[in-house]
């Protein structure tokens, strides 16, 4: 399946850096050379004909567009950096109407992390709040004390966690967009950037889509962090937004999957499930770290925004 970046109004700086980014000939000339496999900026230099420097400073600025990745690679002499496309097609959406006709239907829910309903934890695992730890860390039996909706960061190697949002749009509308955000990342011991993990959303059974986070991040203080969490351990997240509307399933507005909302069964129950958790055949097995609003580098919880149409 094709790979699409999916942008409107509701995101316009990333629109912005985007159409900067390919503004430009050597940067095009640049996304068609990786239509087929990944390259090395000397590589990519030499089929372009341009100095390395330049074609360094273009695929970094396509990589902060988003457009590209680069990772290590084994190479003849130790490990190189090879540069890869992020998406096969960008699609800017510059009709109004979806976002007009939802600008005065929305419900925004704030789940604190330690409000989940129902859990499988595997260790390493544990708790903390803004002030202390809850419970004993590495044992899952800490996810049951009763102080855990106090959580401002938990974290478990195998697993999941379970919230359940009140559904309160079924009463009142008919759902046309689904947007959940939470701050996460890997678990390891202490922290490890690179520690690839792939954590995976679903929304009332339902399997959403699967984020590989990088590593379990740390090297410096999260923003928000208490000054008694130890510098050893992880310290922040990446903030992930995942949508789900009429045209399918985006993840950081990046088309992922044909799954649209009439798909999530929001109007069988009362409340509406979030699991976040490890796939027992996930390919990377690195953990979950959830990361509350006092903690980490975003000030919030888990946040749910439902968008609908009245009856």
């Amino acid at each position: 399946m094709l790979k699409e970046i999916y942008l409107d109004y509701s995101d316009k700086e990333k629109m912005l850096v985007i159409a900067k980014a390919i503004a430009n000939e050597a940067r095009i000339n640049i996304l068609e050379l990786l239509n087929e496999r990944s390259l090395s900026v000397n590589e990519i230099a030499e089929q372009l004909k341009l100095p390395t420097s330049t074609a360094a400073l273009n695929v970094r600025i396509l990589e902060n567009a988003g457009l590209l990745f680069t990772e290590a690679q084994p190479g003849i002499r130790g490990s190189m950096k090879v540069s890869s496309r992020v998406g096969d097609r960008v699609i800017f959406k510059l009709l109004l109407e979806d976002i007009q006709e939802n600008k005065d239907n929305s419900i925004v829910l704030n789940m604190p992390i330690g409000n989940f309903v129902n859990c499988d934890i595997h260790p390493t695992c544990g708790l903390v709040s803004e002030k202390s730890a809850i419970g004993i860390f590495d044992q899952p039996c800490s996810f049951y004390y009763p102080d855990r909706t106090n959580a401002q960061l938990l974290w478990f190697y195998k697993g999941f966690v379970e919230y359940r949002f009140p559904n309160t749009v079924v009463t009142v509308g008919t759902p046309k967009q689904f947007e959940l955000s939470f701050e996460a990342c890997s678990e390891a011991p202490f922290f490890r950037n690179d520690w690839p993990s792939d954590i995976t959303v679903w929304v009332n059974d339902v399997e959403v889509g699967t984020w590989t986070s990088p590593g379990d991040l740390g090297g410096r203080r999260g923003k928000y962090n208490p000054s008694w969490w130890p510098e050893s351990l992880n310290q922040f997240g990446v903030l992930k937004n995942w949508k789900i509307n009429s045209y399918g399933t985006f993840l950081d507005n990046e088309r992922i999957s044909d799954l649209t909302i009439d798909g999530l069964k929001m109007n069988e129950d009362c409340f509406i499930s979030v699991k976040i958790g490890i796939k027992d055949n996930a390919r990377f097995v690195g953990g979950v770290s959830l990361f509350g609003e006092h903690f980490g580098d975003y000030p919030q919880n888990i946040v749910l925004k439902i968008d609908y149409e009245m009856h």
